[in-house]
């Protein structure tokens, strides 16, 4: 069989993953190499959310990890897996609202780390969360470097 070298671009349709070598940041500015995940920056608690059950009820939450598919969220008491709430934050100079999908949650040493997917993002919405990720990981950036 003819194998193709890593390096060689395959056919992607657009409900494919990104490449492999999607970069990951922190909000130290660190930048490393994916594993065919989406850009996502580690916010470790630096933007807060509020959850919107749907008995309408209201839930706080510090995002951990953000991308534009979802993330990570640190809550005080885990959520049931697979409930869909609306999520609401703000991320630089625009508001994101979305639907999101918790998934099965983790005790941590401060509280619970629950992981979501956004189940409904409008294009719009995702291209902000996009554009302002990658404007946070640019400030970091340039400010660990004036730094150096």
């Amino acid at each position: 069989m003819d194998e193709q070298p890593e390096s060689m671009p395959t056919e992607m349709s657009a409900t494919d993953a990104p490449p492999a070598d999607a970069p990951e940041a922190n909000v130290s500015g660190e930048i490393s190499r994916g594993s065919g995940r989406p850009f996502r920056v580690k916010l470790r608690g630096s933007v807060l959310a509020l959850l919107r059950l749907p008995n309408r009820r209201d839930v706080r939450a510090a995002i951990h990890q953000l991308s534009t598919t979802g993330g990570v969220v640190n809550l005080e008491k885990p959520l049931d897996e697979k409930i869909e709430v609306q999520m609401v934050f703000h991320m630089g100079a625009a508001t994101i609202r979305a639907k999101a999908q918790m998934l099965f949650p983790m005790w941590a040493t401060q509280g619970w780390m629950q992981p979501f997917r956004f189940v409904e993002l409008p294009n719009e919405t995702r291209e902000s969360l996009d554009a302002n990720l990658k404007a946070l990981v640019g400030e970091k950036v340039s400010t660990a470097a004036a730094g150096a």
